[in-house]
């Protein structure tokens, strides 16, 4: 049984479709890169991967369980921007996280103190044990997003979702962040989805490249169709595609 299912996924804002016919089905491990022209709809495929919005049709169910409704504790997300606490301490962010697995958020005691222990484990591993004590807007850029990433972790979701997450780094810091990523990856088997306009980048660090393009194109109304899956490339072979939803001919998608 695959650990993600997207079954027959549709999303419409109003009359404009965005996407069409999404199907894909993800192993527990897997990192997913997803690629495409700008307004494609790979962001709002995230968002409806999020559950942070109601696909117009179709379902996604990760690891057997009925779709979600709203964003829960199963999906972690991080942003372009750097998506901590601004008013929390380095080491605060990652408790933070901790405690939305536990009852109303609460952590008092030996709960709290086992907490800032563990808080301060994951921050020695990211190598961020020496700024515990100091607040994001202090860090680097490459430091806020290792600890948005490492926030995201600490609350053990069953999917990481990244969202352009290192597209406002210079490039030595993303090369960097790029190796922190698959640290951490290969130390959790988390199953990644990330949405990059990076080709290059989406090949390094993912196990497959989905493309997201509209296979059917009206010039009258460019806005007339959605965007589906193109091409599911195998990036652990070269990127030799192992799978294609739509042929070459972009034969049309019946409805």
């Amino acid at each position: 049984m695959s650990f993600v299912t997207v079954q027959n996924l549709f999303q419409s804002y109003g009359t404009r479709p965005i996407l069409e016919r999404i199907n894909l089905t993800v192993e527990e491990g897997e990192f997913v890169s997803i690629v495409g022209a700008s307004g494609c709809g790979k962001s709002t495929f995230l968002r409806l991967l999020l559950a942070q919005e109601q696909p117009s049709r179709g379902a996604i169910s990760i690891d057997g369980a009925p779709p979600a409704q709203e964003p829960d504790r199963d999906r972690g997300v991080v942003f372009q921007r750097y998506s901590v606490f601004p008013h929390m301490t380095v080491r605060d962010n990652i408790i933070a996280a901790t405690a939305l697995n536990r009852p109303f958020g609460a952590l008092w005691g030996a709960a709290r103190l086992k907490a800032r222990a563990e808080a301060l484990e994951v921050l020695d591993r990211i190598g961020l044990a020496h700024v515990a004590g100091q607040y994001p807007a202090s860090l680097s850029g490459g430091m806020q997003q290792r600890l948005a990433i490492a926030q995201a972790l600490a609350a053990k979701p069953k999917i990481l979702l990244l969202d352009e997450p290192f597209g406002a780094l210079d490039p030595g810091t993303r090369l960097t962040m790029h190796d922190f990523l698959c640290e951490l990856r290969d130390e959790t088997n988390m199953t990644i989805f990330m949405v990059t306009h990076d080709l290059p980048e989406g090949f390094k660090l993912g196990d497959r490249v989905l493309v997201f393009d509209k296979p059917r194109w009206d010039p009258t109304d460019p806005e007339a169709y959605g965007a589906t899956i193109t091409y599911d490339f195998d990036a652990r072979d070269g990127g030799i595609p192992y799978q294609r939803l739509v042929e070459e001919t972009h034969v049309p998608l019946t409805l």
